[in-house]
């Protein structure tokens, strides 16, 4: 398989003229390089470093909803607890 850098050098060779074909392969490592550097300084992120991280997200998530019913139950135990029964002899 090959990388979409690599099929986009080929397309950019693929449209020079004959005379800088000649040249090819110095114009490809100074192409190369000034995209690589040009994608680095967009700090961009590979799909495996953002699999990871959407994975992250999701447990976090799922933690976070679990707490959030724990202590939704414990309120409203403690609501129970601090409500005063009624008796008896209220009537």
């Amino acid at each position: 398989m090959t990388s979409p850098l690599d099929d986009m050098m080929k397309k950019f060779s693929e449209l020079m003229p004959e005379p800088l074909r000649n040249m090819q392969d110095d114009l490809e490592k100074n192409m190369r390089s000034m995209m690589e550097t040009g994608l680095q300084k967009m700090n961009l992120v590979t799909r495996e470093e953002f699999d990871i991280q959407t994975a992250v997200l999701q447990r976090t998530r799922e933690k976070l909803e679990a707490l959030e019913a724990r202590l939704s139950e414990w309120e409203n135990k403690q609501a129970s607890a601090t409500e005063p029964t009624p008796s008896a002899d209220a009537n």
